[in-house]
């Protein structure tokens, strides 16, 4: 038996073409260049990003700090950064960490590399303790709970994601 639906089809059909026209505007003003997350340290660095719309943070590496310049360089001509965002290091009672120092020299050299890309720095407390929580969380074992490169990836996604959050960098 062959029966018809009573319900009717609520939702309107457009041409693709006729969507796409109709989102390129909205897409086309939103997208915008990548936000590029830091998480320095004095023998390793992870790195985070976004999506060109803003919408998600994503890990991307954690290179050696040495050679990290040259790491993100190398990003930099094959895509669009809109703005270096850089964990700070800060004590409980809110004032520079010792670490603090190894940041802002490495920010000066940054800025000197990309005079055209803005630095913005965030307070990063508690950003590995975050990470390791996160990893417990997931299920990771304990042997991939202790790779430090990892930590520090996750770190920076995390510094990205509290940026991000600050400044509401949503559609």
């Amino acid at each position: 038996m062959n029966r018809q639906s009573k319900h009717t089809n609520r939702f309107e059909t457009y041409p693709t073409a006729e969507v796409s026209e109709s989102l390129s505007p909205l897409l086309k003003k939103r997208e915008r260049a990548r936000l590029l997350a830091i998480d320095y340290g004095t023998k390793r660095t992870g790195i985070a990003v976004t999506d060109p719309l803003q919408l998600i943070a994503n890990g991307l590496a954690t290179v050696r700090s040495h050679e990290l310049l040259q790491f993100l360089e190398n990003y930099c001509a094959t895509e669009k950064v809109e703005k270096f965002i850089i964990g700070m290091p800060r004590t409980l009672h809110n004032e520079a960490a010792e670490n603090a120092k190894y940041v802002n020299i490495f920010a000066k050299q940054c800025a000197q590399k990309f005079p055209h890309i803005p630095i913005v720095f965030v307070d990063e407390r508690f950003t590995s303790t975050i990470a390791h929580q996160t990893m417990r969380a997931a299920g990771l074992k304990k042997t991939d709970r202790q790779n430090k490169e990892l930590v520090d990836t996750i770190s920076a996604t995390i510094i990205l994601q509290s940026y991000m959050e600050q400044n509401n960098n949503s559609l």
